[in-house]
């Protein structure tokens, strides 16, 4: 199999790598997808992630289900270098969805933050899909609102924002069944607007949001962990910077 399109920076596995375990964004984000595999999905034997990265999320599955097989595919291999050190005990494979072949092999399938670099995500989630086992679950987190799209979203190599009535209707015809929807980094978005307008203006520097104070990246945890305990309660949240998706396969 030929791997010669390039729609993320490869450079920046070394960097995620180094900085996701400290970064409030990854940290947060974390949180809200251990939540959701607890609260909206339950007890599992097998999990795939796709566009797995350097496995930051993939170790916080393992740590929070040691006994559920662990399988994580990825574009890049310069990711998979960090994913198998992370967690040996995982299988790894580098892959291009839009041409997962598999069907009907696992209890979950995750993809977090990655169906929005690729142009035919629609055939990806037919893909993912028809390699759930019956009655298994699709959680998905992606980039929403289009009015949020900046020079931030062209550097991370993004080809859309989702709104959440796409990804609902998009998710519903692979064939699954939408269960749970919520926005997540809702309480950032005036941040996150600001800080986007900036970067319209040509002020964007990609390394400034790795580069902040530790004091302000404890706060944005905070925040965030706020915006969680809402989750918890069952506040669904109506905008956000994230869109965070449920599905089953029925």
């Amino acid at each position: 199999m030929s791997f010669t399109r390039e729609p993320f920076p490869i450079e920046s596995f070394e960097l995620l790598a180094s900085e996701e375990a400290k970064h409030w964004w990854f940290r947060a984000r974390n949180r809200v997808l251990l939540w959701a595999l607890e609260n909206q999905i339950g007890h599992f034997n097998s999990f795939l992630e796709i566009g797995c990265g350097t496995a930051f999320v993939l170790e916080g599955i393992h740590k929070s289900y040691p006994d559920a097989d662990l399988y994580g595919s990825e574009y890049f291999e310069e990711g998979l270098v960090h994913a198998r050190g992370r967690i040996p005990a995982a299988s790894f494979v580098q892959l291009d969805a839009t041409k997962m072949s598999e069907s009907a092999r696992y209890d979950v399938i995750g993809a977090f933050d990655v169906i929005e670099h690729i142009e035919q995500d629609q055939l990806v989630l037919k893909n993912l899909a028809r390699a759930l086992n019956q009655g298994g679950s699709l959680l998905v987190s992606v980039p929403q609102h289009r009015w949020l799209w900046s020079e931030v979203d062209e550097y991370a190599c993004h080809i859309r924002r989702y709104t959440r009535s796409e990804l609902t209707q998009k998710v519903e015809s692979a064939g699954l069944r939408v269960k749970y929807v919520t926005s997540f980094v809702s309480l950032l978005v005036p941040v996150m607007w600001l800080s986007r307008m900036k970067a319209r203006k040509g002020e964007y520097d990609p390394m400034t949001e790795f580069h902040i104070p530790k004091w302000l990246n404890k706060s944005l945890e905070l925040v965030m962990k706020a915006e969680l305990a809402l989750l918890k309660f069952g506040v669904r949240l109506p905008i956000g910077g994230s869109l965070l998706l449920v599905a089953t396969k029925s």
